[in-house]
């Protein structure tokens, strides 16, 4: 069961004497409401705070978690543009507990996630979240597959990956019966879970230490305070003004973004360096018919094209019972673009004018098209499936959901493939941290990454 994302009462501020520009508990919204700036004594109902986090996904929502509870005397607060928390990239993922065995060695994808994977699995022990430890197989079926196999097998023991083993063929039946394959990577320690419920459940322990959530705030502008007549305290103990497209406005000392798809945007909204650009790249899933999941047991992964940061169309299950098989990958043309036709103008100029996906595109064409094939027909997709499981059919497959991942791309074409994190120059660029590019397996290393945004955060801004 979700747990309900509460809303607390004034009781979690009495240790801080009251709410931060005046806020007061009767402005708290009923549990499962949208947040509503409420009219305080200033302008625009300007509400202050010490650190303020942008992005309600699980990144964000675990970074603040982390600073709360590492400094609980300190006011902050998380902005979220939707009325709901962790809707986008974090709703919309496979739900995959990756072990990290497929991240280049001493990257901070490599540390993260297995540090990552650790923390969640004990998370969800202490909270009673529902998980299943399903293990994955990632399966050779061509003999010129086999030594990249291989390799990524000795990349896995060097990234320190618990109970990785090769098996052979008849092993592979063991574990998946209905499974072709010539050689086989056992992984163990990969799992499922929800991982909305996990970010809402972080935003539970964050909002019980007495932090605050304000949905429903799309920030527009980031700007420092101009100093009014008045010369007012919170002018100058809170520098920064960050205003939504409402003209509603926040205070703070401090910022950290997680921005997620708008990262760059974010970033340039502060003054910071916009680059590296996101594109947004759709992958569609399809669902298995519910009188077939019997052919699926754990998670079955292809071996990986090391020149593309997408691991290619798997099976994995879900928490629900059901299995989903993809995801392909493809050009969104809007950034929170789940529907093959959604389209932003904006969000198109952006990726041709301002980001190097044309060098991209004539770099990897031949696998563009493959993909835009198999996003349009469903045989093309189902032939891919049927080299590991033989028995399925198009009549098998539904059409399901999708998401949208945001990939990190310099001018030059070049996939962004590790976590970038930076700030800028400046007076607003010397109070702000950018998460900006915190890519799969980010779900599975939420938690690691935020213990890393909160030394950076506390050493940066010497909290």
């Amino acid at each position: 069961m979700v747990p309900a994302l509460r809303y607390l009462s004034g009781a979690c501020r009495r240790a801080r004497g009251g709410f931060p520009g005046g806020f007061s508990a009767a402005c708290r919204p009923a549990q499962g409401r949208p947040w509503q700036l409420c009219q305080g004594g200033r302008r625009a109902s300007t509400r202050s705070f010490d650190v303020v986090i942008i992005g309600g996904g699980i990144v964000g929502l675990a970074s603040a978690r982390a600073l709360i509870l590492r400094h609980p005397a300190l006011s902050i607060g998380v902005l979220e543009k939707e009325k709901d928390l962790a809707v986008h990239q974090t709703g919309h993922n496979s739900g995959v507990i990756h072990s990290g065995i497929y991240y280049k060695p001493e990257s901070l994808k490599a540390k993260l996630c297995v540090q990552g994977a650790a923390l969640i699995y004990e998370y969800c022990n202490q909270k009673g979240i529902s998980y299943k430890q399903c293990g994955k197989l990632i399966v050779a079926v061509e003999q010129e597959e086999i030594p990249r196999l291989q390799a990524l097998y000795e990349r896995g023991l060097q990234n320190g990956v618990q109970g990785l083993r090769l098996i052979q063929q008849e092993d592979i039946k063991k574990k998946e019966p209905y499974c072709r394959g010539l050689m086989a990577i056992d992984c163990p320690y990969t799992g499922i879970v929800d991982y909305r419920q996990v970010a809402l459940s972080f935003a539970q322990d964050f909002q019980e230490a007495g932090g605050f959530v304000l949905t429903n705030f799309e920030v527009k502008d980031i700007e420092m305070a101009k100093e009014g007549p008045s010369g007012s305290k919170d002018e100058t103990k809170y520098p920064i003004v960050i205003r939504n497209t409402k003209g509603e406005e926040v205070q703070c000392q401090y910022v950290v973004t997680c921005a997620g798809l708008y990262s760059d945007r974010i970033s340039e909204l502060s003054g910071c360096n916009p680059d590296p650009r996101i594109v947004p790249f759709r992958g569609d899933y399809l669902l298995l018919k519910p009188e077939k999941c019997y052919l699926v047991k754990g998670n079955i992964y292809p071996v990986p094209d090391s020149r593309f940061p997408f691991l290619g169309v798997h099976f994995t299950p879900r928490m629900d019972g059901s299995i989903w098989l993809g995801p392909n990958a493809v050009l969104a043309f809007k950034r929170e673009g789940y529907k093959p036709f959604d389209f932003s103008a904006r969000d198109v100029m952006d990726v041709i004018m301002k980001s190097g996906l044309i060098k991209l595109v004539f770099q990897n064409f031949s696998y563009g098209v493959n993909e835009m094939y198999k996003a349009c027909f469903l045989s093309a997709t189902v032939k891919h499936l049927q080299k590991f499981i033989p028995e399925i059919t198009v009549s098998d497959i539904l059409r399901g959901p999708a998401g949208v991942r945001a990939q990190a791309l310099d001018r030059d074409g070049n996939l962004v493939e590790d976590f970038v994190f930076d700030g800028g120059v400046g007076d607003i660029g010397n109070r702000i941290l950018h998460v900006r590019n915190a890519p799969s397996p980010a779900a599975t290393s939420s938690l690691a990454i935020s213990v890393m945004i909160a030394d950076e955060v506390q050493q940066k801004f010497k909290l």
